[in-house]
């Protein structure tokens, strides 16, 4: 009788334990592996982000315009992130279909506004307020030159650029100069003598497509 109680009690031990443990709950890993929130927008790398000076110097644009083409060359000696910017820009394909939609005549074109590309979207919207730091430099603003339009705030410039077709020393310190006109001349006069009111042009000129190209050896 003795020896069955003791065991009736073993058993009634195990069942306690058994049980016990089948009520314990699981363990949380204490050290959980890291993972991207997807409703954190990620900064996608752009083809000129680690560029140095060099390689950015090494190349040239061309606008390919409704009116024809103009081809720039660079200056990141003097205005870093703004060619850094620019070329970017240009790569990516940004700067395809927006128009001159800013012109004074004998002073400017301006371009570079990406909402007046035919096609848009949310990145294209949101990279257009990616703002650079302002880089005024010792380029002259003469006839030719290309320089990074912005607003009255510091390091207000994004997209927006424009050439100049005469003289503007008061230009100079205040804007980022960045890069000239090396031929398409002509047809910078020709987009700047198209008919405006208060600066904007009665049919914009369209910029069908901007491309990054190795610039031509210069002679020694």
């Amino acid at each position: 009788m003795f020896r069955a109680l003791v065991k009736i009690l073993f058993l009634l031990i195990v069942l306690s334990i058994v049980v016990s443990a089948q009520d314990e709950p699981k363990k949380i890993n204490s050290r959980p592996q890291p993972t991207a929130d997807p409703a954190t927008p990620q900064a996608k790398p752009e083809p000129f982000d680690k560029a140095d000076v060099k390689t950015m110097a090494s190349q040239c644009v061309r606008l390919e315009t409704e009116a024809g083409n103009i081809e720039l060359e660079l200056y990141p000696e003097q205005a870093p992130e703004t060619v850094r910017n620019f070329l970017n820009l240009t790569a990516l394909g940004l700067y395809n279909t927006t128009t001159f939609a800013r012109v004074v005549p004998g002073f400017v074109i301006q371009g570079g506004d990406l909402a007046t590309r035919e096609v848009s979207s949310v990145a294209i919207a949101l990279r257009s307020r990616k703002t650079i730091p302002d880089e005024p430099n010792s380029i002259p603003h003469e006839r030719g030159v290309l320089s990074m339009a912005r607003t009255d705030e510091p390091h207000s410039a994004s997209t927006h650029f424009f050439i100049l077709v005469s003289v503007s020393p008061d230009l100079d310190g205040k804007f980022a100069a960045f890069g000239r006109v090396i031929k398409g001349m002509e047809i910078v006069d020709a987009i700047n003598k198209v008919p405006v009111v208060n600066e904007r042009p009665d049919k914009p000129v369209r910029l069908k497509k901007a491309i990054v190209f190795p610039c031509e050896s210069k002679p020694a």
